[in-house]
């Protein structure tokens, strides 16, 4: 099984609903996950946040990629000693919560530009870090209580929202909302593509990335009008008339909109296309 997102996030909410046992009237943390990972036998009866983070990795096909421990101090220790933490969320990544990251943890399964929609373990309805369950929780993504994100080393490459990541090899920067309907396909280990859409290979149907030489005062290309239909498309309109072949100041403004919808800013939010910006806006080939 190749390792990838997708099947992380499936394994992780099929077991939302999942309850640990009960003795004397209370919860004990007895629970079917510690047993099942070789090396965390041991964990059975503690807290189980990390243990189940483990689980869905083994249960995935995401062994190595993901920490065997039931610490989550040590979680983060492991992914920063691999320069693969961030503080930006991650498709699939482990998100680690309270100071230091040391106090519950849990699977990313998607984000927008507020939230943050995870799979927790031990946990409850009021998202404690000492719970009853599996629970599929909405979180606000810029809560102190937010710690920070593993970054698993998928085979398909990684969606992430860092703008650091942006040129890092199997990387696919979406900065304002990501879901598993995003993730990378064809087991692709490519640079990432930047924004809200695919990577625009030369297979697609769309229109390859046409160098930035294209993009000045004089050029005419009916790429452009294509391009500036697909803008349009967007809502990022700053056409009086057209769009048209020949490369303007409408069309720079225009581009610029998009680049700021995909939250790109300062200079690489300068109306000039670049790679990552237009194989976002999948411009469909002539």
């Amino acid at each position: 099984m190749s390792s990838n997102a997708a099947d992380l996030i499936r394994v992780a909410r099929d077991q939302v609903g999942y309850h640990e046992g009960r003795n004397g009237g209370h919860w004990n943390n007895i629970q079917r996950f510690s047993p099942a990972v070789p090396g965390l036998e041991w964990s059975q009866g503690q807290a189980w946040c990390a243990t189940f983070v483990a689980w869905c990795a083994q249960e995935s096909g995401n062994t190595g990629l993901f920490p065997v421990s039931a610490s989550c101090a040590e979680g983060v220790a492991w992914f920063r000693e691999r320069d693969r933490f961030t503080e930006y969320p991650v498709l699939g990544g482990q998100v680690f919560f309270g100071p230091g990251g040391g106090s519950h943890t849990g699977i990313c399964v998607a984000y927008t530009a507020s939230t943050i929609t995870t799979v927790e373990g031990n946990t409850n309805g009021g998202g404690s870090a000492e719970g009853d369950g599996v629970y599929l929780k909405s979180r606000d993504r810029h809560s102190d209580w937010v710690y920070g994100y593993g970054v698993p080393d998928f085979a398909e490459g990684v969606v992430l929202a860092d703008p650091a990541w942006k040129e890092r090899p199997g990387a696919l920067w979406f900065g304002n909302e990501a879901s598993a309907a995003d993730r990378p396909s064809g087991g692709a280990r490519a640079g990432g593509t930047g924004g809200a859409g695919g990577s625009g290979g030369p297979d697609d149907g769309y229109e390859p990335f046409p160098g930035a030489d294209l993009f000045h005062d004089g050029q005419k290309s009916d790429v452009i009008t294509r391009m500036g239909e697909r803008l349009v498309a967007e809502g990022c309109s700053a056409y009086a008339e057209g769009p048209g072949p020949e490369w303007s100041d409408a069309d720079r403004e225009s581009f610029r909109n998009w680049q700021l919808k995909l939250g790109d800013s300062g200079a690489d939010a300068d109306g000039i296309p670049g790679p990552k910006q237009w194989a976002a806006l999948k411009v469909p080939r002539g």
